[in-house]
């Protein structure tokens, strides 16, 4: 059965991606995003924003602080940003903060002749194959669900709400997944650590816009976006690539959670892929590591619920959802980001070694609580030293 797009309830594949929506759904504003909320909502402001975003630029990173937060790495970490910096500074006069507030803007024109595709399938597979070549770890395609479309997205120049426009006849996203340093990620807290996102915000701006640009050379519309536009996560479990868990991340069977996530809406005729759920969920109702290690506390314990405790959570979708108000206050005062329960999480793991594997379908199994017990003691946090000397 399907439903109209202005329906809020279940849409095929929803049950195989463990998304449930009720009666109380609501397009997520983006204006409500924790980040954006940070300079105009005096719930989330503090003494310690103003801090966080400056200490992105090199003239006011902390110089005093040590363990993972000397000038050296923050040095590091704000020399990641670089490439997504550009991208997003470039039309930020006319109020369009690109890959964050707003997709990014074509540097290649659609061409006026399309390539004729008489195999959607066969297409799907030149998609992933070139999304690899360029770089990216993860490829999955789905179809272009409305409900995760923002509301409205937001005029970066006074933070008002803003159209959130695509062109006609978008059918597919084509999610990407860029996996994040795991040596890096094993030393959050730490602005050293932050590096592993920006690096990763910086990989995928470059992917996304070379491979938008490539199905536009062919004739078609492609829209590339980061942050911006639509919620990437429940477009990833659609496509295939991993399951929603307690930490709010996406694990996935090659890398866990340990990445970020891209997207293009597209017209190129695809084939979608489906979710492929395997134990995730069920693994992560007995498991409580991540909200446990939770510095403040911002995770949640308990099964999914619907709603949420702030404006930053989607209303009327039952899952877990932390209290990003909470999870933010802790970034400022740290002046970088915090991926703890990245870190802490039992899927944090290099799946190329086959222990690892072993553990994996250990975990996914009804014997899954024995794959926790065995999980025991791992997830400590690596000095930033040791990342340092390794690296002499």
């Amino acid at each position: 059965m399907t439903y109209p797009s202005n329906h809020p309830g279940q849409r095929p594949g929803d049950e195989e991606a463990g998304i449930e929506i009720t009666e109380e759904f609501e397009r997520f504003v983006q204006r409500n995003d924790i980040f954006t909320r940070a300079f105009w909502d005096e719930k989330v402001r503090s003494k310690h924003t103003k801090a966080f975003f400056n200490s992105y630029r090199a003239e006011a990173i902390p110089r005093r602080r040590g363990g993972g937060f000397t000038r050296k790495d923050f040095a590091l970490r704000n020399a990641s940003w670089l490439i997504s910096n550009v991208v997003k500074t470039r039309y930020s006069k006319e109020g369009r903060r690109e890959g964050f507030m707003a997709p990014i803007s074509y540097d290649t024109p659609v061409a006026p002749d399309p390539v004729a595709v008489d195999d959607p399938k066969k297409m799907s597979a030149e998609i992933r194959r070139t999304s690899k070549f360029f770089g990216a770890d993860l490829c999955g395609i789905t179809d272009l669900d409305d409900r995760w479309l923002y509301a409205s997205r937001v005029d970066s120049r006074d933070l008002s709400e803003a159209a959130n426009d695509l062109p006609d006849g978008l059918t597919s996203v084509i999610v990407l997944g860029h996996e994040m340093d795991k040596e890096l990620v094993a030393t959050y807290p730490s602005a050293l650590a932050g590096a592993a996102t920006g690096r990763e915000y910086s990989h995928e701006a470059a992917i996304v816009m070379q491979l938008a640009a490539y199905i536009r050379n062919l004739g078609y519309e492609a829209v590339a976006s980061m942050n911006d536009t639509g919620l990437v996560i429940p477009y990833a479990v659609k496509a295939g690539l991993g399951e929603y868990a307690r930490n709010q991340m996406v694990i996935t069977p090659e890398f866990g959670p340990r990445l970020r996530f891209s997207k293009i809406f597209t017209n190129l005729p695809l084939a979608h892929d489906a979710p492929r759920p395997r134990g995730v969920r069920a693994f992560c109702n007995i498991c409580t590591k991540c909200a446990d290690a939770c510095k403040v506390k911002a995770l949640p314990y308990g099964p999914p619920k619907v709603g949420g405790v702030n404006p930053s959570a989607i209303h009327g979708v039952r899952k877990w959802t932390s209290d990003a108000e909470k999870c933010f206050s802790f970034w400022a005062k740290m002046t970088s980001d915090c991926a703890i329960c990245m870190r802490v999480c039992p899927f944090n793991r290099d799946f190329s070694k086959w222990r690892h594997q072993a553990w994996l379908q250990l975990a996914l199994s009804p014997l899954r609580k024995l794959a926790l017990r065995l999980d025991k003691g791992r997830g400590g946090r690596r000095t930033p030293a040791e990342w340092s000397k390794d690296a002499s």
